[in-house]
């Protein structure tokens, strides 16, 4: 090989260990095996899994536990599709995934918790860890045990140091951002009395809202979730002694009654949201909102309107939860959905950021208590540190 390609080849190699970092580093799968005697099993009954990342230097008795998101089924149907894909079996699992933004192990891109104990728990139940049926139908086979993977996976990593915490963050995306709510003070029951615990969700507060249509679209799909998997009994009572089960499933509901400091991180017009809540697909028989549900820069007057009502109602939801100093809040204008996972977004040189203070900055400030962090962005498209999402029209 020439001196000249050798040198390409090596500034190449360079180049991609650099951008890994940025990007992540690798972690190998860790497959609870126990836990399929006490039926604590993905959909397809294979065994749950996670991936830790070992802590170090002063974060060896520090653990952030981060939870996968990945939607819901709600229905035999949806389950069954699910089952056959890394959803709903740990078989489909990669073994080895990329942590970065709030996973990272390095103090330049993740100045809090760069040297923790780090793990992401795969999502593979559907219910956000909440199901719990004790039949399996013989003929589908699916097994309805989210809350026993929660369980169970807790255990086995109480039995790795955990129970041994002096710091503990419960976090998640998405479905894992409303697990982490769901679970919340059960995590903080966990861990040893004098631990500092707290709670961080990362686009998990979904909004009760009606559809553009006027229907309650988003009711009637978490209410069949509860009913598919039997959550009510996993769900806060505090809640369901009050409200239908299902309506335990939307965080405006239960938040209150949470003990545990929990942090609140999303943006307003959460993209998610705002093409399965707002727009989902029964609602737009025409596709008037096909390219602005898939691009906010794309909508006209009249729908940007209806996007700043979206925004009001998510404060509101939000403000009815009170503003005790124990509550963190990171609310802005973008149209992205999770943002603690990514580099780009949770800290790096052009990170979103709410009166100069970047997502992570934020976060640490309050788990560490250096200052109350409660921030809410004014309306788009005011924002110029946004990351916003462009979708394609084939995604939901």
């Amino acid at each position: 090989m020439a001196n000249g390609s050798l040198c390409a080849w090596c500034s190449a190699v360079v180049f991609a260990l650099a951008l890994l970092r940025v990007d992540g580093y690798l972690v190998d799968i860790t497959y609870v095996e126990s836990a399929a005697a006490k039926g604590a099993v993905c959909l397809d009954g294979s065994a749950p899994a996670y991936h830790l990342a070992r802590g170090f230097g002063s974060g060896v008795n520090s653990w952030l536990v981060h939870f996968e998101g990945g939607g819901w089924c709600r229905n035999v149907t949806t389950c069954l599709e699910r089952k056959r894909t890394r959803l709903g079996s740990s078989k489909e699992m990669a073994k080895q995934i990329a942590f970065s933004g709030i996973l990272s192990d390095t103090p330049d891109y993740n100045p809090d918790f760069y040297n923790w104990n780090k793990v992401k728990v795969r999502y593979c139940d559907g219910s956000s860890f909440t199901g719990d049926v004790e039949e399996v139908d013989p003929t589908t086979k699916l097994h309805y045990r989210g809350a026993r993977v929660w369980q169970a996976v807790m255990e086995d990593l109480l039995a790795k140091g955990m129970k041994k915490a002096e710091n503990a963050l419960i976090s998640g995306c998405s479905a894992g951002g409303l697990t982490s709510i769901l679970h919340c003070d059960k995590f903080h029951d966990l861990l040893p009395t004098g631990a500092k615990v707290k709670c961080l969700s990362d686009a998990g507060f979904f909004i009760n809202e009606k559809d553009v249509a006027g229907v309650g679209y988003i009711a009637a799909f978490f209410n069949d979730v509860v009913t598919t998997h039997g959550s009510a009994k996993n769900l806060p009572s505090s809640c369901t002694s009050m409200l239908p089960p299902g309506m335990c499933f939307f965080p405006q509901n239960e938040v209150k009654q949470i003990q545990t400091p929990l942090f609140i991180l999303n943006a307003a017009y959460d993209s998610w949201q705002v093409r399965n809540i707002l727009v989902p697909g029964v609602a737009d028989h025409h596709g008037t909102w096909s390219t602005c549900k898939h691009d906010i820069e794309l909508c006209s007057v009249t729908q940007l309107q209806i996007l700043q009502g979206f925004r009001d109602d998510f404060l509101k939801a939000v403000a009815e939860q009170g503003n005790s100093g124990s509550r963190g809040l990171f609310i802005n204008s973008c149209f992205v959905h999770c943002q603690s996972e990514t580099q780009e977004l949770w800290f790096s040189s052009d990170s979103p950021m709410l009166g100069n203070t970047t997502i992570a900055n934020a976060v640490g400030d309050w788990f560490f208590d250096r200052s109350q962090i409660q921030k809410i962005d004014c309306p788009y498209p005011c924002d110029s540190t946004c990351h916003n999402r462009m979708y394609d029209s084939s995604e939901a």
